[in-house]
This record gives structure tokens, sequence and C-alpha cells, in this order.
């Protein structure tokens, strides 16, 4: 089943529009809210919470489709879609990701200043390899040559190990991009 990720500005606007049912997910064995995942279908769902009375993994299983509608900060700011495609299209100055203080205000990629100093990112297509290079099943990759890391990146781990999917990394990999030119013209904005 395709896996869909959908981000908001404020999730919640567009879901207060939405007749939905949230998902939901076992947590130390009781059945809670999923974070992020609604159905859009007549799943069973308790009439009162609007929530699915099925984990979303037997939901999935019995043919039901939940679609993950995620609250993205990086977007807050963003005037219109014209905003957004210049930021989108804007080549970033790449070599800002190589300093704390400005990485550290990036999501996703917070926290993980010595990987981006040492990969040195330069295209959003390695932007994307690191996203997958921070998660567990890929750390191996760190510090390797980058034609090594993007033969290997997008391959399927043959463990359970947490890894990114090549298509969220990519999407999240122009997130970054537009929040470091968003970052950028603010700064510029306010010394002109």
């Amino acid at each position: 089943m395709p896996d869909i990720d959908i981000d908001f500005a404020d999730r919640s606007k567009i879901l207060e529009m939405m007749q939905h049912i949230k998902a939901s997910r076992y947590d130390n064995d009781k059945l809670v809210d999923h974070n992020t995942g609604i159905y859009f279908q007549a799943i069973p769902h308790d009439p009162f919470s609007l929530s699915s009375t099925l984990d979303y993994r037997q939901a999935e299983e019995r043919g039901y489709f939940k679609i993950d509608f995620l609250n993205a900060s990086v977007y807050q700011g963003i005037k219109n879609e014209k905003h957004l495609l210049e930021l989108q299209q804007k080549e970033p100055l790449w070599d800002l990701l190589e300093q704390d203080d400005f990485t550290n205000l990036l999501f996703h990629v917070n926290g993980h200043g010595s990987v981006l100093r040492q990969m040195k990112p330069k295209t959003i297509s390695q932007l994307a390899a690191v996203l997958a290079m921070i998660r567990p099943a890929k750390r191996y990759l760190i510090g390797k040559p980058w034609d090594e890391v993007m033969d290997q990146v997008w391959q399927k781990p043959e463990n359970d190990e947490y890894y990114f999917k090549k298509a969220h990394a990519v999407a999240y990999a122009h997130a970054i991009v537009i929040q470091m030119n968003y970052i950028c013209d603010q700064i510029s904005y306010e010394y002109s």
C-alpha cells in the first residue's frame, strides 16, 4: 500500500473542513490516536472520539487507506504559491549547512551538523541522501564518497532498521531548501 504524507502549515485548519476518522495505533497495548494519520473511508470507529477502533496496521491489512496529514512549520510565513515556488527554485547558500547555528534552525537536520559538515551536500539529491544517512539503516554511509553513497542509499535494507524512502527524503530536502531560502530572505530583509 502506498504511503502518502501531505504537509500543512497548520493541519487543524484543513481537518476542520473535511469529514475524516482519526487513525489509531497501539502504544503499550493501549489503542491511542495516531499522531498524523487519518481516513476518508468508513472505517470502524468510536462515534464519540471519531478515532478508528483498529490499529493502522490492522486497518491496512483490511484494505483501509491511511493518509498522514503533517504539520510542517517550515511553511509558516510562506505568503502564497508564487512565494513558495520562488523559494523552491532559488539556489540556496549550501555552505550554510556547515554552520550549526544555521542548521539548528532547520527541520530534520537540526542537531546533525557534524554529518552535514562531513558530507557537504551541494544539491537536493545529496541533501536527500544526508536525510537518509542520519537514519539508522544508512548511517554506515556517512563519510563515504558521494558516488558510493548514491549507489547504496536508496536500496531497501535487508534488516528492519529504520530508513528513509527516497520519495520522503527528496520531498523533505526540497522543504529544507525552501526553509533555508526563507531564512536568508528574512535576514536580508532585516538588513535592507
